[in-house]
Parts: C-alpha cells; structure tokens; sequence
C-alpha cells in the first residue's frame, strides 16, 4: 500500500493540485499539514515525516512546492519517496519545469498524469516515455481518449511493442566522474569514482540484452581473480534489469527501454592519483600587484588526451589589469567569479605545461590565506576510465534474429575535482 492522496502546494500551504485514492482523507488535513511545517521550522527541527491523528504526511520540496502525500495505513515510506520524486520527475520531462506557474497552466494535463500514475493508493505507470504516448499536453482536448498502448498493461511497463527500425543500433557510454579534494601540501584527501552506464537504443521488437563487466565478485567465483576486475559499490539499476539473475550468476541481463536511458550507476571509493596536477605559485608585492605562476601537469598515460581542459584559479576580488603569459592554450579574467579561467582545448598524457598572471592591486587590504578558494579543474579524457572498468560482450537476442551494431565508448570527467593553495 502507498499513498491514499497527493497534495502539491505553494510555500503558504495553497492546494493547487490535489488528487484522492482512496477517499478516507479529508481535504482539510492539508491545512494541518502546513501549520505543523511552518512550527518545525521555526523550531529548526524539519522532519520529512509529520504523523498528526492518525495522518501521516510524507512530502519532499522543490522550486518552493510542497509535494505531499498523506496516508492512514502502514505503508511502504520510501515505495512513497520514491514516488513523489517519481512524480516530480515526470512532470520535468512533461513540462521543462516544476514550479508553480507550470502548475497552473496545465492542471488539465496533470490531473490526467495522477489519474495513471497511480491507482487506489498503488504506483502504476511511471515511466514517463510511455505516459507520453497516450497523455500529450494537449490530451483534455481531445474528444475521444487514445487507447492506452500494451505496454501499460504488459510485463514489460517500460517497453512498447511493435518498435521498428530499419538499423538495429546500440550504443553504450561508460561514463566516469573524478571526485579528488588535494591539500595544499598534495595530500589527497578525499578521492572517489562516480560511474554511471547509459545507452542509447535503437532495436525492433523486443530484444534481450545480455552485458558482461569485468566484475570482480563474478572473476573470483569463476576462478579467474587474477584478473584485471573491478569492485563496484552502490551499484544502482534501472527497473528493467532482472535483479535476481545478477544476484545469481551477476549477469546484468534486461529488455532495454527504447531510447536514451541510463542502464546502472556505481560508486568506487578508492584512491586515485590525480589526473591533471595543479601547481601554484603566488607572489605579492606590497600590496600593489600580485604575480601568479601556476604549472600544469597531465599524468595519465601518453596515448590518451584530455579535451577542453579549464583550470579556475581564484584571485582576489580586487584585481585588475590582468596579463598573461602561457606556453599553451589561453587565459581570460572572469570578474564575475574573481578567477581566471586557463583553457586548453587538447592536453595529452604526460605533458606539462605553464602559465604566468599578473594583475594590479588598488587596495591595500591583506588577504586571507586561510579563506583562498581552491583552484578547480574542469576536464574530460575519452576512451579511458579511471577504474579500469571495461565492457567484455553486450548479446543481443531477438526472436527474429537480426543483426545490430553495438557501439561502447569510455569518457572520464571532472567531478568535484578541487586543489587547495597556499
């Protein structure tokens, strides 16, 4: 059992969507609702869940909307999480964004969406690609309702039937982020790899994908530990994988949804040397000119390159007069942000490079080291992957048995990637 209704309100607790399941909640209790918030937040004691004569509220916000959902039974608390974020999601890709003006123009729409996504207190469809099929932004307008398509009441929710192309095509990015916090003496202090694999599929019919990683937990129990694996944490799927066969043999076996989606996301807290080291160096001058000599050191393998390489280093907020000097790339002073922005469009392995700042300074103020922010890099490096993650097959079995292209590609970027200075 989930929610028995769904609220969305403004900040001053203004319904301005409701939509009641069950009919065992009265309307009223949503004024409850937002007295009790507006108490636990003044008191600094907000809780995602407000339980109130038998009622209990769970809700989430975003963009100043309340989105609530209210229920007198036992139920499932994070199935209702999931859905609120679900409906949030849902309405973004309906109408570009959630907030109260959207609202409001298109509540016809809306209620329609409630009235799908959810059925007597139970989540139905909410794959937003097959609502789009028979719920348009202009469906109250029309005078005979679409007939919904098989997928709504299929097995296989996600996917409809009958998808035709005339060239079967898969394409699948393994996508790493680099999150790396290095101290001002180049310690590394805080280091992860977030990954996430998405596809983009264009098959017909109603084809099994079967993808195979250098799993580590899958190497070990077929004797092959030796072998080059990687240990995935905080391994997250889309709904189509049939969780019980990875569980078993850690096959990642699914009928993809047709389109851009993104299969899995992991996580691998482990130490990683940083990729593109930031050195600098900061002389000041009695307080009238700063100079700033910052190296730059790419140490990833030759063979690979990193595009569109952005080094941010922060400068105080009083400069002016900038002048650069560098080997490679080029430099602007971006006021704004009060840094300068290092651009070099291609940095290849193993190469170093160098950059000289100066700026004047008409104030006489001193500056506090301590309060400095970090120097930050912006970066992508294609066909590599910090983890050594790395695609061994991608099957796909049709009943037809037509043939397709699968095409992988690996892409490592910046994170929160920041350098602190001295």
């Amino acid at each position: 059992m989930s929610a028995s209704a769904v609220y969305i309100c403004d900040v001053k607790g203004k319904v301005l969507i409701s939509r009641n399941y069950r009919g065992d909640i009265d309307m009223s209790v949503i004024d409850k609702f937002m007295s009790l918030v507006m108490d636990k937040e003044e008191e600094g004691n907000v809780t995602p869940i407000i339980e109130h004569n038998n009622v209990t509220f769970i809700y989430i916000k975003y963009n100043n909307l309340y989105c609530v959902a209210t229920s007198k039974k036992n139920s499932n608390v994070a199935l209702v999480f999931s859905f609120l974020h679900k409906i949030v999601q849902i309405f973004i890709e309906y109408f570009k964004e959630m907030e109260e003006e959207s609202i409001r123009d298109n509540f016809v729409c809306i209620y329609e969406l409630l009235d799908e996504v959810m059925d007597f207190g139970f989540p139905q469809t909410t794959d937003t690609k097959i609502l789009q099929e028979f719920i348009t932004q202009e469906g109250h307008k029309l005078e005979v309702a679409p007939r919904p398509p098989m997928a709504v009441t299929n097995a296989v929710s996600w996917r409809s039937e009958g998808v035709k192309y005339r060239k079967n095509e898969v394409f699948l990015d393994v996508i790493e982020s680099v999150n790396l916090l290095v101290s001002a003496n180049g310690n590394v202090l805080r280091s992860e790899i977030v990954g996430s694999i998405k596809m983009r599929v264009f098959l017909s019919g109603m084809p099994e994908l079967r993808l195979g990683l250098n799993d580590k937990v899958l190497f070990e129990s077929t004797g092959r530990g030796k072998s080059k694996s990687v240990e995935l944490e905080d391994v997250k799927f889309h709904q189509c994988v049939r969780l019980s066969r990875f569980e078993n043999d850690r096959t990642i076996s699914f009928i993809p949804p047709d389109g851009e989606f993104e299969l899995m996301s992991y996580r691998l807290n482990t130490h990683v040397k940083p990729l593109i080291w930031v050195e600098s160096v900061i002389e000041r001058h009695a307080h009238s000119r700063v100079e700033y000599m910052i190296k730059a050191k790419s140490q990833f393998k030759r063979r690979s390159t990193a595009n569109n390489v952005e080094i941010i280093i922060p400068v105080p907020t009083d400069a002016d007069s900038p002048k650069f000097k560098t080997t490679v790339g080029n430099c602007r002073y971006t006021p704004e942000i009060s840094s300068v922005i290092w651009s070099i469009k291609s940095f290849p392995g193993g190469k170093e490079y160098l950059m000289r700042a100066h700026f004047g300074l008409p104030s006489v103020e001193t500056e506090d080291s301590e309060g400095r922010p970090p120097i930050q890099v912006k970066f992508e490096i294609p066909y590599f992957t910090v983890s050594g993650i790395q695609v061994r097959y991608l099957k796909i079995i049709e009943k037809s048995g037509y043939q397709a292209l699968p095409w992988v590609r690996y892409i490592t970027q910046n994170g929160d990637y920041q350098l602190r200075t001295n």
